[in-house]
């Protein structure tokens, strides 16, 4: 279920941008590259739990530590299956600089990195002057074109399904004392995600966006900029492009 506030010029722009991107054949020299945070709650045993044995299974003591909080930086580029992990103490400006200083180096053969953020407020060019200084932060910031998702969008950002398979395969019901165990999990995690080549197949495009909220906007027949009508279609497109049948009668 979506939670769409309000649509507004900006909001559609931004979607538009955020798709169009995703829409485009995959480029080497231009990756799409999408990153999002989430932190982390540690946890630490306060018995040692005991392994399995043949006839008696695992067991785990109820009771356990509040070790603090961390963050993971989780950043994803979908259609070549690579995946970039990174824990953090914590979610400051300083150590989104430091992420996007490290995905700069990843791609440094890339005309441009398109990088698909929401709207957090240290996702922003001051961040890595105020951590590298005007001249390299801008330097970095400048190797980036940047999308920011629509404000009550951020579901847009595939990095948030790459942190629902990072806490899902990796977190999970484990208790990770520290910020060095995390660290150690998210390492192995992120190799056998990139040996694996896991790639996201995003299904939701500009299309797929008009049908579902042209009503909530008032639009005009037609469709967004740059999507040519369905070859036999007596009007433009208006359903989404993995519809098995095409929707447009069924829009009055």
């Amino acid at each position: 279920m979506w939670c769409v506030a309000e649509l507004n010029d900006e909001d559609i722009t931004r979607m538009e941008d955020v798709l169009e991107t995703y829409e485009k054949p995959y480029d080497p020299a231009e990756p799409v590259v999408c990153l999002d945070e989430k932190p982390v709650t540690l946890h630490a045993d306060v018995r040692p739990a005991s392994a399995a044995k043949p006839g008696r299974e695992a067991r785990r003591d109820n009771e356990y530590e509040r070790r603090g909080t961390a963050n993971v930086f989780c950043a994803v580029e979908p259609k070549a299956g690579r995946h970039f992990t990174f824990a953090t103490p914590n979610r400051s400006a300083f150590e989104f600089a430091r992420v996007a200083c490290e995905l700069a180096m990843q791609y440094r053969e890339a005309k441009t990195i398109h990088l698909v953020i929401d709207n957090l407020n240290i996702h922003r060019r001051k961040s890595l002057i105020d951590a590298f200084g005007i001249q390299v932060g801008t330097e970095i910031w400048e190797r980036f074109t940047i999308y920011y998702t629509p404000k009550h969008g951020s579901w847009l950002n595939q990095a948030e399904i790459e942190i629902g398979l990072f806490a899902r395969q990796c977190l999970g019901n484990r208790r990770i004392p520290d910020l060095k165990g995390l660290r150690r999990e998210s390492r192995a995690w992120n190799r056998r995600m990139n040996h694996d080549q896991i790639k996201i197949n995003w299904q939701f495009d500009r299309r797929a966006a008009l049908y579902r909220f042209a009503p909530l906007v008032g639009a005009p027949y037609g469709m967004p900029r740059g999507i040519p009508a369905r070859p036999g279609c007596g009007s433009p497109a208006r359903c989404p492009q993995t519809s098995r049948q095409c929707r447009s009668r069924m829009t009055p």
